[in-house]
């Protein structure tokens, strides 16, 4: 589907804090509210939009977080779908989705302790292991996430292109059974009303407006988004891999990465890549232009780079199961 520059700056809008009113948005783009109302159901009906999700910083509730790729071998679809299976249905897992590259599958794992993934990993290699021709493990160590300003034409975004960081380390905020259950409610529909809200969790408007407030404050709620089913509007988000030939080229790589529009994440692990930028593109040929770009900019400082797409997510759950 095609959408104009309107439906484009309301998606960009509603991603940097979907639960800013169509009142607020219409100002921005230049609409009145209705037809703000209007253009974001039709972008819904002609699923543009798949969900309104909350950015929820894990780190702050204590986790620690681990990526696992994953080769598979002698895996029928049977046996494939019941590994695929046990992650999904793993009380801690984040994201499980399986890979169109060198790997084949990857899931990205919360736990409170080093202890705690050591159990989960050795139980899973007792189920599975023979079904692994190899695997790697990486910690996960700080994510930095931009702006959808490869939505807007103009360039004058890049400037204030960075959205939010999150990163380990730091003191843990408790929070109690109303704010988790908060939490799970806004997690994969941040658009919820307020009163809406009240009514589910059994209090006031009030006290959920004030409950969001303090989980604002303490940096566990980072902003409200939009995801887009990008092949509905012909673009693709692809992961690369970059390994460096030298470590004192991450920081300078990173900065000149932050302001390209098509960035829409920096992550940073312990093992694998040193360098995981994601982009959302039109065709190949834009990502290796960026590449490319890297390279000229950057002379000999790469080792080497690798890139996948994901071919099929099962599981994004922005909050683990607490109680």
């Amino acid at each position: 589907m095609n959408i104009d520059l309107k439906d484009r700056k309301i998606l960009y809008h509603l991603d940097t804090n979907c639960r800013q009113s169509n009142t607020y948005i219409g100002k921005h783009v230049g609409l009145k509210k209705d037809v703000v109302s209007y253009r974001i159901n039709n972008l819904l009906k002609n699923e543009i939009i798949s969900n309104f999700y909350t950015e929820i910083n894990t780190f702050r509730l204590g986790y620690q977080v681990f990526r696992i790729y994953i080769n598979f071998q002698y895996v029928n679809p049977v046996k494939k779908k019941e590994i695929i299976d046990y992650f999904v249905n793993y009380k801690n897992s984040w994201v499980v989705g399986t890979v169109k590259s060198e790997i084949d599958f990857c899931a990205v794992i919360w736990v409170k302790d080093i202890y705690e993934f050591y159990q989960f990993w050795n139980k899973t290699l007792d189920k599975y292991e023979e079904f692994f021709s190899k695997y790697y493990i990486s910690i996960y160590i700080q994510a930095t996430t931009y702006r959808k300003s490869y939505l807007l034409y103009d360039k004058e975004v890049a400037k204030d292109h960075m959205l939010f960081r999150i990163q380990c380390g730091g003191k843990s905020v408790e929070i109690d059974k109303l704010d988790y259950s908060l939490l799970n409610e806004l997690a994969d529909n941040a658009r919820t009303p307020l009163v809406d809200l009240a009514e589910k969790l059994q209090t006031t408007s009030q006290t959920i407006s004030n409950r969001i407030k303090y989980l604002l404050k303490n940096d566990v709620i980072k902003t409200f988004r939009v995801n887009l089913n990008l092949k509905n509007i012909g673009l693709q988000q692809f992961k690369v891999d970059i390994y460096l030939r030298e470590h004192k080229y991450k920081k300078p790589i990173f900065k000149y990465l932050s302001t390209n529009p098509s960035l829409q994440f920096m992550n940073f692990s312990i093992g694998w890549s040193d360098l995981g930028p994601e982009f959302v593109v039109s065709h190949y040929d834009d990502l290796y232009r960026i590449l490319d770009e890297i390279n000229l900019q950057f002379p000999n400082s790469i080792k080497k780079h690798s890139f996948f797409i994901i071919d099929k997510i099962y599981k994004i759950r922005c909050l683990p199961v607490l109680f």
